[in-house]
């Protein structure tokens, strides 16, 4: 064999390996961490594990793990999407109010709600991408303008929305929450062209290095762009969902899904300085988050608590994957030895 193949066969066994979907080190810790609260509110709150609680749990932690998906394609490429709120809302609204409660006139609303979700992961991709505002500026800027046209449509009063959409979203298929199902199909696809598909290697090599993707001959600005265009489209299936779900959501929806979108992609290991991501460990993290949340909701705590119990969940999940937990361990060794001859001396 010679030189230049046996270069080439090495290359081909690394892009097949590379190309396999492994286990990472996020979905092992959240899969445990699942295993363990499941476990503990078994034993010490267990009504948060009735059935009953469990399937009404599954649809919003359904709904969480899709905006989930979105929110790692972006922090992938280094950038963070804080227009949720407003994209969730809107959602909401096209797919309550444009119908009129006319299962018919569904299909449009649908259309009209993905079209809109386009446009401003178009707009977030070329004012953060082109133009170079700051992500939490600009996504925080869209977001405004999102509920300007929130209250034109709405003037902020609820709607209920239609039969059709609630049976889609609400109902079971073999006892499993048809929004569970969307979210599993969804964290499929998502997973399978990050680790599978030629874009999603080049994907997420920009994003880990967008100076090295540039002069390789990638398109930088383009796959940035992309990310929050599909980002975009995730929230708005996130919405609609929701809209299903609730049957009479309010015109704020999203209100209260940006601070955990966030920390869910950081539990399931997606660095917050981008680069690879884990759409499943993301996806588990959400489901994960919401039976802890289901647990403290059961114990009839504050809301105020509530919000804390994620902001701690958020500050664990960064220093799982960011502190350097073998030098801590050697640090201490050390300490250790040097008070154990400082005893022997004494």
């Amino acid at each position: 064999m010679t030189v230049i193949e046996s270069s080439t066969s090495l290359d081909a066994g690394v892009m097949k390996k590379s190309s396999r979907i492994q286990v990472s080190r996020g979905m092992k810790t959240m899969i445990a961490a699942l295993v363990v609260l499941f476990l503990f509110c078994k034993i010490f709150v267990p009504d948060s594990t009735s059935k009953g609680a469990v399937l009404g749990m599954l649809p919003f932690a359904a709904v969480l793990a899709i905006i989930a998906l979105g929110q790692t394609l972006v922090i992938q490429q280094g950038g963070i999407d804080l227009s949720v709120a407003g994209s969730v809302s809107l959602a909401v609204v096209y797919v309550t109010r444009l119908p009129q409660q006319h299962d018919s006139q569904l299909w449009k609303a649908v259309l009209v709600a993905l079209g809109s979700a386009v446009v401003v992961g178009v707009i977030n991709g070329i004012l953060i991408s082109r133009i170079g505002i700051n992500a939490i500026v600009a996504t925080l800027g869209v977001s405004s303008l999102e509920y300007a046209v929130i209250m034109a449509i709405s003037q902020g009063s609820p709607r209920r929305t239609t039969n059709l959409l609630n049976h889609i979203a609400a109902n079971l298929t073999l006892g499993i929450p048809n929004s569970a199902i969307f979210a599993v199909l969804a964290t499929i696809m998502v997973t399978l062209f990050l680790k599978r598909s030629v874009s999603g290697r080049r994907f997420e090599a920009v994003g880990a290095n967008s100076h090295a993707g540039f002069a390789a001959g990638l398109k930088v600005k383009r796959h940035q762009i992309s990310a929050y265009i599909c980002a975009q489209i995730l929230y708005c299936l996130a919405g609609i969902l929701l809209a299903g779900i609730l049957t009479q959501p309010t015109a704020y929806q999203g209100d209260s899904l940006v601070f955990p979108s966030v920390t869910v992609v950081v539990l399931g290991g997606t660095s917050l300085l981008g680069g690879r991501g884990f759409p499943a460990a993301s996806a588990v993290a959400a489901l994960f988050l919401q039976q802890l949340n289901q647990m403290v909701l059961t114990l009839n705590v504050p809301f105020g608590v509530r919000t804390l119990v994620t902001a701690i969940a958020l500050l664990v999940g960064i220093a799982l994957y960011t502190i350097r937990w073998e030098l801590v361990r050697e640090r201490f060794s050390a300490l250790n030895s040097r008070r154990s001859v400082g005893a022997a001396h004494v």
